[in-house]
């Protein structure tokens, strides 16, 4: 059995536990995912499977791709990723998988593009503090001082510096399902996962215990 699967984020509420407090999760789309490549030893030089999630219309797909998921038969799909798995004997082409790989309790890790907030400066982006706003100041939202003295007379690679804040592969790790729901393809997390509302997701079985 495969523990991944590509879903989307779509909103956040809350549930209540059986002790009456109140458990702050996200509802993901989990699903169904399709397997349209399983990638061997022998052909491949390594063991994993191509799956797909979403639909896309064929005037959106390019003719490389299209030979590639005609094969398959089940349409075209928004996002296709590669998830490695030990044995790919239990798998085949055009093969379904949902929600239910998922159970309640287990830990997952969710891997996503964090909100992109635009070209920020090192207040916004880092937390850097403001120099005086008095009478004559010239540091009220620079960073200061970057450099150093005559060596290694550069910056030094790694600097916070001004850039882009956001739009960034960001992994989540070891989140609670909390519930999971098939006949819905729902998975609900506990806690935040990245991404704004509707944003594509990888769910898989996480490593940590706790």
């Amino acid at each position: 059995m495969v523990k991944a699967l590509i879903g989307r984020k779509l909103e956040m509420t809350q549930l209540f536990a059986e002790d009456g407090s109140v458990v702050p999760v996200t509802v993901v789309e989990a699903g169904p995912c399709v397997v349209t490549q399983v990638k061997t030893v022998e052909r491949d030089g390594y063991r994993a499977l191509q799956i797909g999630f979403g639909s896309r219309k064929a005037k959106n797909v390019n003719r490389p791709m299209k030979g590639h998921l005609d094969k398959v038969g089940k349409g075209y799909f928004q996002v296709l990723k590669e998830v490695r798995v030990k044995d790919v004997s239990d798998f085949e082409i055009g093969q379904d998988l949902s929600v239910d790989v998922f159970e309640v309790g287990e830990r997952v890790d969710v891997i996503g593009t964090s909100k992109g907030k635009g070209f920020a400066g090192t207040i916004k982006r880092w937390g850097f503090q403001r120099g005086p706003a008095a009478h004559g100041s010239k540091n009220i939202r620079e960073p200061g001082s970057t450099g150093n003295a005559t060596f290694p007379g550069r910056v030094i690679k790694g600097k916070k510096m001004p850039g882009q804040k956001g739009n960034k592969r960001v992994t989540v790790m070891g989140l609670k399902v909390v519930d999971v729901r098939p006949e819905q393809n729902l998975l609900l997390v506990r806690g935040a996962v990245p991404g704004a509302k509707n944003g594509i997701i990888f769910i898989r079985k996480s490593n940590r215990v706790a």
